[in-house]
């Protein structure tokens, strides 16, 4: 196949944000950054480390019913290795995976957990990674809006989740430059990037392949296939 076109998107209400951020971090006591458990290094925004400095962070990684649990596990592992970070796998739709965030985000600031004062924990992630919708399972309301598409949130909010913590939400963020090519491409088949920054062929094409190269019983179980062909357009 011919080399395929480099996916990149960074529209202007992500700078605004990653400026309005700059701004309120030195507040915060902790950063959440939600990360998707089936793109993990992809997913991760090198702007977070950049913004959040010392400050303890958790990593949330995300939909983790859809990802390998094997790997899942191994890059918890990876990630608690570094200082100042705790490593969790959430699925949204269990609430006492997410519960657990607030315990961890007790302690991990515990000089403030019962003294009137509020931890500030500011939540980051990229567009469309279920951001929203754990908060409001955290909050245990509709605070967010969600949806099905990249870049929803387009502002930041403050969301109370009980006396000790204050939520700072944030728009979905990426990067400048995506410099991994491959990562362009997962986060666009994993729905981080809107639509119209890729070309669906070419995104079709680089999810066979590598479907068709790490998950092949799962492919021709999924489809009800005996043999999987040799190309990703044989495939489709």
């Amino acid at each position: 196949m011919d080399k395929r076109a480099s996916i990149q998107w960074f529209p202007g209400h992500m700078n605004k944000a990653r400026n309005e951020i700059k701004e309120v971090m030195p507040q915060m006591d902790l950063v959440i950054e939600v990360i998707d458990a089936r793109i993990p290094y992809s997913s991760e925004n090198p702007m977070v480390a950049a913004l959040r400095g010392e400050k303890p962070v958790i990593k949330i990684l995300n939909k983790a019913d859809l990802a390998d649990p094997e790997l899942t596990q191994a890059w918890m592992d990876y990630l608690e290795q570094q200082d100042g970070v705790k490593a969790i796998a959430c699925d949204t739709e269990k609430a006492n995976d997410v519960k657990r965030i607030i315990a961890i985000c007790k302690h991990l600031v515990p000089n403030k957990v019962g003294t009137g004062r509020q931890i500030k924990a500011m939540i980051m992630g990229i567009p469309n990674v279920g951001k929203s919708t754990l908060i409001n399972t955290l909050a245990g309301r509709a605070v967010a809006k969600t949806g099905d598409e990249p870049a929803v949130t387009k502002s930041q909010q403050l969301i109370k989740l009980d006396d000790d913590i204050m939520l700072y939400d944030t728009p979905g963020m990426l990067w400048p430059k995506v410099e991994n090519e491959n990562s362009g491409y997962r986060l666009a088949a994993t729905g981080g990037i809107r639509d119209t920054a890729f070309d669906f062929a070419d995104v079709a094409s680089y999810t066979a392949e590598y479907l068709m190269q790490a998950y092949p019983e799962l492919l021709k179980t999924r489809y009800k296939i005996e043999e999987l062909p040799k190309t990703d357009w044989e495939f489709f």
